[in-house]
């Protein structure tokens, strides 16, 4: 994380990078909230990736590993509805 971003902001950066991927297999990913406090980011999974039975995966192993490497205190991602 910079001095000048929160981690919000960076946590926004990287999923924009990961959106193309998504998309590329029909799929988005919307950024819901971030809780600072407990390092808990939450998105929707939209389009294919809705319901789709390889989205815990591609939550867990892609989009929470990328975070969790790149931004310190993120201690997991969940999807909402």
């Amino acid at each position: 994380m910079t001095e000048s971003n929160t981690m919000k902001d960076d946590v926004a950066a990287i999923i924009e990078t990961l959106r193309p991927l998504l998309q590329a297999d029909g799929g988005d990913i919307e950024l819901v909230s971030v809780d600072e406090s407990i390092g808990r980011v939450s998105v929707r999974l939209q389009g294919a990736c809705k319901g789709c039975p390889s989205a815990g995966m591609t939550l867990k192993m892609g989009v929470e590993r990328h975070l969790k490497e790149r931004v310190p205190g993120v201690s997991e991602v969940v999807a909402v509805a």
